[in-house]
């Protein structure tokens, strides 16, 4: 009879474990989530995920938590989520660098195409040619006949080494046949400030970060990077129809956690995103600082990022961006 006791006990526990699986995998999230940002507050990166994550909270159930780590070209917040346990509680947030940091970089502390891994595509922002109002140009063309009448005088700004600004702009002067000087900040807030305060003279400003600047003539915009004009500033014109033709370079930000999180989680992730991206505040909210919702499936961003991967790979040989 005992033996009979314990042999019913083991099945009735084995059939609990078995029925209680699918009950654990469902509980997610069970706790707050961290959104790694690797940018410092300020930049568009930050300002659309703080407006997207009280959103998030509400149809998750759970805290989402902004935790700006910015350093090295989003290198340092994003090897903290490579590094994290791969349970869907700590997301990062990727952008443009992430496509040309391994080439950028002679060593690099996490690997771009392994140990991370495509949750969606959430955001494309527009980069603005700004000048500081001392600055003498009110046009790409005068901005270009002034830099070249000043060989490696002009300063311009960015949100570090890598970042979306330094790339675009060391594009635009490439192609431009232009010498300017980097300066590089932590971080599109402390860049954008800079600007602001005329510690630089040029900056590549995503719209988020420097709009409110433009309405108060603080900041001069000349021309958008994106191959269309820009909704929210449809009064300027393209950098290619300014007078570098061919040229593009936009921003964008989308979300990836450490390799080896369940696919319920990702999916999870993906559905809520999308799900808070099509509130109709938050959507005009973004809209409004130039910035635009896209929202892929994990699979397509996945063929986004190995893209970009390529592309940078090439711009970067032939722009000549290194860093050690």
């Amino acid at each position: 009879m005992i033996r009979i006791m314990r042999g019913v006990a083991a099945a009735l526990s084995f059939a609990c474990c078995v029925c209680a699986a699918p009950v654990a995998a469902q509980a997610y999230p069970a706790k707050p989530i961290r959104i790694i940002v690797p940018y410092a507050p300020g930049g568009s990166t930050d300002v659309i995920f703080r407006i997207l994550a009280p959103r998030l909270a509400e149809i998750l159930g759970q805290q989402v938590v902004i935790d700006n780590r910015p350093g090295a070209a989003s290198t340092i917040g994003l090897d903290i989520v490579a590094k994290s346990p791969p349970d869907g509680y700590t997301v990062g947030v990727n952008n443009i660098a992430y496509g040309a940091n391994p080439s950028i970089y002679r060593k690099m502390p996490f690997d771009s195409e392994k140990d991370l891994v495509p949750v969606t595509l959430v955001s494309i922002v527009t980069l603005v040619a700004t000048v500081h109002p001392s600055l003498p140009v009110r046009s790409i063309k005068a901005l270009i006949a002034l830099a070249r009448s000043k060989p490696a005088t002009l300063n311009y700004g960015s949100a570090g080494n890598g970042s979306a600004n330094h790339l675009a702009t060391e594009r635009f002067a490439h192609m431009a046949n232009l010498k300017l000087l980097h300066v590089p900040y932590k971080g599109g807030g402390p860049a954008v400030i800079s600007i602001v305060q005329g510690e630089t003279t040029l900056l590549f400003a995503t719209i988020p970060s420097s709009i409110q600047h433009f309405k108060t003539e603080r900041l001069i915009p000349l021309a958008v990077s994106s191959a269309k004009r820009s909704s929210a500033l449809p009064q300027l014109p393209t950098i290619a129809e300014a007078g570098v033709p061919g040229y593009e370079a936009i921003e964008w930000q989308g979300l990836m956690v450490p390799a080896g999180t369940p696919q319920a989680a990702i999916r999870t992730l993906y559905q809520a995103t999308a799900k808070a991206s099509q509130i109709p505040e938050i959507r005009e909210k973004v809209l409004t600082l130039g910035a635009e919702f896209v929202n892929t499936t994990p699979e397509e961003f996945d063929q986004f990022v190995k893209r970009e991967l390529a592309v940078w790979s090439k711009v970067v040989k032939e722009v000549g961006i290194k860093i050690d």
